[in-house]
């Protein structure tokens, strides 16, 4: 089993202007890279940015905790700002989070990982993670965030499009 833990709670959590301050990924790999090619996508790795890490290091815990993955933070894609039910709380009662989003290159899988109980590491083609993308501010960060890097980086003579996949932790409990 791991010997990581996810992090818990919300006494480390950074808040500002009445927004959690959240920290996450779109793990990416070049086709059969690492592992197999299989799976579905239903949200970006993303969590809590606590007051102990940076913000690049609170994207490369979650993407351990969430999708069992280990890799290199590429590129900052922007904020996101999204409105979530289940993380309400005292220092955020209207559920308002700001998410700072990057781009891993993912270089391994992790076999067990703190999270796997409730989430499935799934990979999929840039078109499957369009489809599959449950909240409009994923989407936008895949759309106007990752696909826009994704095309300048083909300027600049990159493996094509079709052997590129997007990972993403599936969670049947989010909002």
């Amino acid at each position: 089993m791991s010997e990581l833990v996810a992090r818990t709670g919300r006494q480390l959590q950074r808040y500002q202007d009445g927004c959690r301050l959240v920290a996450g990924c779109i793990p990416f790999r070049y086709r059969n890279h690492v592992g197999n090619d299989s799976g579905a996508c239903e949200k970006d790795v993303e969590g809590g940015w606590e007051n102990d890490e940076t913000v690049e290091q609170a994207a490369i815990r979650e993407a351990v905790e969430e999708a069992g993955v280990r890799g290199d933070l590429l590129h900052f894609l922007g904020y996101y700002c999204f409105k979530s039910k289940t993380l309400q709380d005292e220092f955020c009662p209207e559920g308002l989070c700001k998410a700072a989003m990057f781009v891993l290159l993912v270089k391994e899988e992790l076999q067990f990982w703190p999270e796997q109980s409730t989430r499935q590491r799934s990979w999929l083609s840039i078109p499957e993670a369009m489809d599959r993308c449950r909240h409009q501010w994923m989407r936008k960060a895949l759309e106007e965030g990752f696909l826009k890097w994704h095309e300048d980086q083909m300027k600049m003579t990159r493996p094509k499009e079709e052997n590129l996949l997007i990972s993403s932790a599936l969670s049947p409990d989010l909002d």
